[in-house]
Parts: structure tokens; C-alpha cells; sequence
């Protein structure tokens, strides 16, 4: 137990200061204020290992106005224990330009399709996850392959365990890459606080950083995100 605690602490120093870096510097100058993300996510289980979900998400420029992006997508998700989960998705990514809602010509209109691996571990308190994903991106501007990377943690704070009437803290980093110089994309890094009702509703509140580098599809920004998980059951 003593162990585990440490290695609970030691992980969340580490969190702590890679988010720490990756909120620094250059990103803040591609701010402009404030803007919305609002994500719907939706799970549906076909058995014990299986579950279909669907997710659309809508976002600003600014605090929900200059409305520029919405997506709609789907796909299943295999989990054949708790720490190893496979995904493969797959949607419609629409972005459009700058100064005010929904301005036409879009910058990109985008099919995306996805596999993706989820490493699961417990520290604790704390629930660490990888995440791997491989995106094969058919855009205005043709073709393109896109590889992301993503760490995050979740932490309980009312119970020990992220059960039903839980608060929770949530951080996420994720590093975008292409395979074409200068091959690195975007960064985006999440940081907010959470709560579960009941095993079919959770909902979170986070603050949101975006460092982009020379895409067109979306510039980097900050943002208000609100997101609802909603499972249904079977």
C-alpha cells in the first residue's frame, strides 16, 4: 500500500509538470479569447467485451459565438480486460473560416476513419491512460495520415475509487504527428474538473490549450470545454 502511494504521488508530480511545460510559451500567443467546445459522447453495450458509441462535438472561436466547427462519428470498442482497450471509428470533421458563424468557403471538409489502443493503469488513486491513434484523413487538400499520442490521468476526490457521486480531476496532453515534415502537428493539452452521477451520466468542465503548427483546418486557441458521457443500457 505504502508503495502504491508513493508511485501515486511520484506520477502525479510528473503529470503536474508536463502540463506545466506544455501550457507555457509560444501557445499563448495565437490567443484571441475564450472560445466553445462541447462534446456529446454516447455508449451503448452489445455484451461484456463489446460497446458501440457515437460522438458529435461543436465549437467556437469565441465564448459560444463564431461557431467553426461541428463532427459527427461513430464506431466499436473491444475491451478484453481492464487494462487493454481496442477502438476503430470513424466520421464527418467540418471546419470553417474565421469571422463569424459558419463562414463559407470552408477550410476543410473532411471523412476520417481510425484504429486506435488504449493503455489502461492504476497508481493508486490515480487512473493513468495511453493512448495511441492512427487517423487516415481524406480532406479538401487530398490525402493525409495523421498519428496522435495522448496521456492522461484522472484523479477521484471525494472516494477513493471514481464510482457513482464522484468528483474527479482530469488532465490530458496529446502530441499530434504526420509522416511529412516538419512532421509535428498540434499539441493540446486539457486540464478540468469532473463529475460522475451514476454509471450512465458523467459530465466534465475543462480549460483547453491548442498549439497549431502551419494547418489550415483549425489555429490554435483556447477553450471552455463541456462534455456529457451518456451510457445507455442494454
Amino acid at each position: 500500500m505504502t508503495q502504491q502511494r508513493t508511485l501515486s504521488r511520484q506520477a502525479i508530480t510528473w503529470i503536474f509538470g508536463l502540463f506545466g511545460i506544455c501550457w507555457t510559451g509560444p501557445v499563448a500567443a495565437q490567443t484571441i479569447g475564450l472560445g466553445g467546445w462541447n462534446i456529446l459522447h454516447v455508449q451503448y453495450p452489445l455484451r461484456a467485451e463489446w460497446t458501440l458509441f457515437a460522438e458529435t462535438q461543436l465549437r467556437s472561436l469565441r465564448f459560444y459565438d463564431d461557431f467553426h466547427y461541428h463532427e459527427w462519428g461513430g464506431g466499436i470498442l473491444y475491451q478484453p480486460n481492464q487494462h487493454l482497450v481496442f477502438a476503430f471509428g470513424l466520421g464527418d470533421y467540418d471546419t470553417y473560416r474565421e469571422g463569424g458563424t459558419f463562414v463559407s468557403p470552408k477550410n476543410n471538409d473532411e471523412f476520417r476513419f481510425w484504429p486506435q489502443l488504449t493503455f489502461l493503469q492504476q497508481l493508486g488513486r490515480l487512473r493513468m491512460e495511453f493512448r495511441y491513434r492512427s487517423e487516415q484523413r481524406f480532406t479538401s487538400q487530398g490525402f493525409r495520415m495523421r498519428f496522435r499520442n495522448r496521456i492522461g490521468c484522472v484523479l477521484p476526490l471525494n472516494h477513493r475509487q471514481l464510482q457513482n457521486q464522484t468528483w474527479f480531476f482530469m488532465a490530458s496532453n496529446e502530441v499530434y504527428f504526420t509522416n511529412h515534415p516538419p512532421f509535428f502537428e498540434r499539441n493540446r493539452a486539457i486540464l478540468g474538473i469532473g463529475y460522475r452521477l451514476s454509471d450512465q451520466l458523467t459530465a466534465h468542465t475543462a480549460y483547453l490549450q491548442q498549439l497549431d503548427y502551419r494547418i489550415n483546418d483549425e489555429i490554435g486557441r483556447d477553450f471552455f470545454q463541456v462534455a456529457l458521457q451518456v451510457k445507455l443500457k442494454k
